[in-house]
């Protein structure tokens, strides 16, 4: 019987470690070669690289003899999530979303209305229609990005949304350092000298220079967490007087989730219990 944990995260990382002691079978769930390299390397820890669909998940689920789910993608990777909890309720496998926590915005001051720059008005934060529950429906475009210089931090999935702002505003992105993410970003109208391609995470010193370098006076965010940068976004727009418009996360109906490393690895023990030591 294997654990199935669904990785691609540094609290999946964590959770790989935290669970290596208690000698549990799990199989890692990665998308990219890249992210194999950052976890540790256990007998009973195995990693998967590659991406899984309906017409694979019942094939994975019977090869792979799994008995337990513990989720711990990206709080947007909204269609593993859903094939994870679909499949976990037709076989009866216990599920548990582990889920980074969310940031609350600082009082009295709201980084995602403030003035931009230039002083001019706010723009209205997207709501959650930026990702449905399938992951499937467009970006809502903010309505006034019209000569703005703009910093998009949303990943290469998002920037196709953003095709038709480039004649009317100065859009950059910053990009993970893949193959794929140039590519989708070039196929979506990006130049190289509006793309930085770096791996998180980011200081605030070098978020606030990455900003001022392009004199950025919107920045796009998506409520991915302090894992995510979330947190230094917020503090260096507020230092900066630049608007930030967060990206709020999809709305999903989880069966049962936690934020603590330790109830998910209760969890995981709950369902693998330790093999009793033999020796007299």
């Amino acid at each position: 019987m294997t654990l199935w944990l669904i990785g691609g995260t540094q609290e999946s990382v964590a959770l790989a470690r935290a669970l290596i002691p208690h000698q549990i079978p799990c199989l890692v769930t990665v998308t990219t070669d890249t992210a194999r390299s950052l976890y540790p390397i256990a007998p009973t820890l195995q990693i998967w690289v590659g991406s899984l669909n309906p017409a694979t998940i019942q094939s994975f689920i019977h090869e792979q003899s799994i008995h337990c789910i513990l989720d711990a993608s990206h709080p947007f990777a909204v269609e593993i999530s859903q094939l994870a909890i679909t499949t976990a309720q037709r076989h009866q496998i216990p599920y548990l979303r582990y889920e980074r926590p969310e940031i609350q915005p600082s009082e009295p001051s709201n980084p995602s209305r403030s003035a931009d720059a230039h002083g001019g008005s706010p723009l209205p934060t997207p709501d959650s229609r930026s990702a449905d529950a399938h992951g499937e429906s467009p970006l809502p475009t903010p309505h006034d990005l019209t000569g703005h210089r703009v910093l998009l931090t949303l990943g290469y999935r998002f920037l196709h949304h953003f095709q038709p702002w480039h004649d009317r505003a100065t859009l950059f992105a910053r990009i993970l350092p893949s193959t794929t993410a140039l590519e989708a970003a070039l196929a979506a109208g990006f130049t190289p000298d509006r793309l930085i391609a770096l791996r998180p995470p980011i200081s605030a010193p070098l978020e606030k220079a990455l900003w001022q370098q392009w004199q950025i006076s919107t920045v796009i965010t998506k409520a991915s967490g302090t894992a995510g940068g979330e947190d230094i976004k917020r503090q260096v727009a507020q230092d900066l007087g630049i608007r930030l418009i967060v990206i709020d996360r999809p709305a999903i109906t989880y069966p049962q989730q936690t934020s603590r490393i330790a109830t998910a690895v209760d969890f995981c023990l709950q369902n693998f219990p330790p093999a009793r030591d033999s020796t007299p």
